[in-house]
């Protein structure tokens, strides 16, 4: 292995104890062998490989649809009573119907701009005669939201380019889950056969290093770590992409510190280091995802504006959603951003953060 630079480590699966608490994954075995500092040439192999890997992962959800149905339960209760308000209705309570369905919508975060949009839709079909049961209108509410969820949350699969490594960067706010979310992207990614190096790019939290150590333990995966107090984040998620590209690792996912999107300078400190990362590979970091917490509903929406302002997100993680009835803020933030939704966590499990797929979703909470 080559030499680590000053304040760097270079950490393999074998540099701590095993951890034991989770049901043990079914990995290849893995293999850290060198391969040399040789120039990068594209092949028609490395793109088949991503574009092969993005499919696979959102094929996977598509058979799994029991989690994303459960962890939305608690919203999927919330919109239960669109049944019973449709169930008698007749065209002369239109007006009473639609205004009982809109708070039903803002009171599960839908956002009173998408809610008044998806109202007035149904409005204007229910008058023009062509919604004419309670059945057609919850059938025409469902497809406009994912009518909505597809146009504008397109790409939803993982977007890793043509060259390896893909780099991963998971960006947020303090306590959305960011670490846990990139262990479990790690977790997922790693059944795939995908080979991983992780990089701790959050050089603020005493303790974030050490999670993410844990985390390349359960997931047979070799990690970069600053050593000492004043390395730069930058410099870290530099090495780890390098090393990355010098050893034939496939994915480099990148860690970062959390930070208030009001701080400007930590948001600057962002972009250094997104673009350390594009000085080693061209077009990194492939994916630049943000981590929000699903607890929060609309609040999500400046912190998501922020984010996407100053670094361009090109997708979405929400979290926590199991524990939360405010399920239409995923529909809210597609809305407003146009930032497409990549994976929800709907559990507490390692295989509980799943890929994103509109219509499992719309299904979930429209039962």
């Amino acid at each position: 292995m080559a030499a680590a630079p000053p304040n760097l480590s270079f950490l393999s699966p074998s540099s701590k104890p095993v951890i034991t608490s989770l049901p043990p994954p079914h990995f290849p075995p893995s293999k850290y062998t060198r391969t040399g500092s040789t120039r990068f040439k594209c092949s028609a192999g490395q793109v088949g490989f991503f574009t092969r890997l993005g499919r696979l992962i959102k094929e996977k959800a598509k058979s799994d649809v029991d989690k994303i149905f459960s962890g939305f339960s608690k919203t999927r209760d919330n919109l239960a009573v669109i049944d019973e308000l449709l169930l008698y209705w007749n065209l002369s309570e239109t007006d009473r119907v639609l205004d009982e369905l809109e708070e039903i919508l803002l009171v599960s975060d839908f956002g009173p701009k998408i809610t008044i949009k998806i109202v007035e839709s149904l409005r204007e079909d229910i008058l023009a005669g062509k919604l004419k049961s309670g059945s057609e209108i919850k059938e025409a509410l469902k497809k406009c939201v994912l009518d909505l969820l597809k146009s504008k949350g397109k790409k939803s699969e993982l977007q890793l380019g043509f060259r390896k490594p893909a780099v991963i960067m998971i960006v947020g706010v303090n306590g959305g889950g960011k670490t846990t979310s990139l262990g479990k992207l790690a977790y997922r990614l790693k059944n795939e056969g995908v080979k991983i190096l992780m990089a701790a790019g959050d050089t603020y939290r005493a303790a974030a290093s050490d999670q993410l150590e844990i985390w390349a333990e359960r997931t047979g995966s070799e990690i970069v770590v600053a050593e000492g107090e004043k390395a730069k984040a930058s410099t870290v998620l530099s090495q780890a992409v390098k090393k990355g590209k010098e050893e034939g690792y496939d994915v480099v996912l990148c860690d970062t510190s959390g930070r208030l999107h009001t701080n400007y300078s930590l948001m600057e400190e962002l972009i250094a280091c997104k673009k350390a990362v594009g000085k080693v590979v061209s077009g990194a970091p492939n994916e630049l995802l943000l981590v929000l917490d699903g607890t929060t509903g609309l609040n999500m929406l400046p912190q998501a504006r922020e984010f996407n302002e100053v670094v361009g997100i090109t997708g979405l993680i929400l979290t926590k959603l199991d524990g939360s009835a405010r399920g239409g803020c995923v529909v809210s933030v597609v809305d407003e951003l146009g930032i497409p939704v990549k994976f929800v966590g709907v559990g507490e499990g390692v295989e509980d953060l799943q890929p994103f797929d509109a219509e499992a979703f719309v299904n979930a909470i429209f039962s």
